[in-house]
């Protein structure tokens, strides 16, 4: 795990990504891919708004974690804002990554990007991510489980988890 000394927020915005392997990792066609994990990471770990990243214990990245499939790789990270992730992922050199991910990932045909509000301080588990990401899919975005075009609050995500406390 990798975290920034941001200050405090009342939420935090987790999100997961999952993408499903062309060819392995080892694979020549995926050294360019490969080559760019440090820098993309070291750019998100700097970025304004940045949290935290999930890591495998002792690398610099998540790409050995297959808790989702043997060909599917996991990006899970936390952010401040909203504002900050999309910047990070659409406004800085992360976008060329985005531009080129046919040469490396199948396209998905289920939803693959999962947004979701967490208490600041909060670390979410693979497992938390997971069933994020099961619930958009089988119930479409809600402020428990949402995307970048379908997105919600932290406080219409509280909103909803009171209501069903009550």
């Amino acid at each position: 795990m990798t975290a920034s000394q941001h200050g405090p927020r009342a939420a935090h915005l987790a999100q997961l990504n999952v993408a499903t392997l062309r060819y392995p990792l080892d694979d020549p066609r995926m050294a360019s891919f490969v080559e760019l994990l440090d820098p993309v990471n070291a750019a998100a770990d700097g970025t304004p708004g940045f949290v935290w990243r999930l890591v495998e214990e002792g690398a610099a990245d998540a790409t050995e974690l297959r808790p989702a499939g043997e060909d599917v790789i996991v990006n899970m990270s936390v952010w401040e804002t909203r504002e900050a992730l999309w910047d990070f992922a659409y406004r800085s050199g992360h976008l060329e990554v985005m531009r080129r991910r046919r040469e490396w990932f199948d396209r998905h045909v289920e939803a693959h990007l999962v947004l979701w509000w967490v208490p600041a301080g909060h670390l979410p588990t693979v497992d938390e991510a997971l069933e994020r990401l099961a619930d958009l899919r089988a119930h479409g975005p809600s402020p428990r489980a949402f995307t970048f075009v379908s997105s919600f609050t932290a406080a219409e995500a509280e909103g909803a988890r009171s209501a069903l406390r009550s």
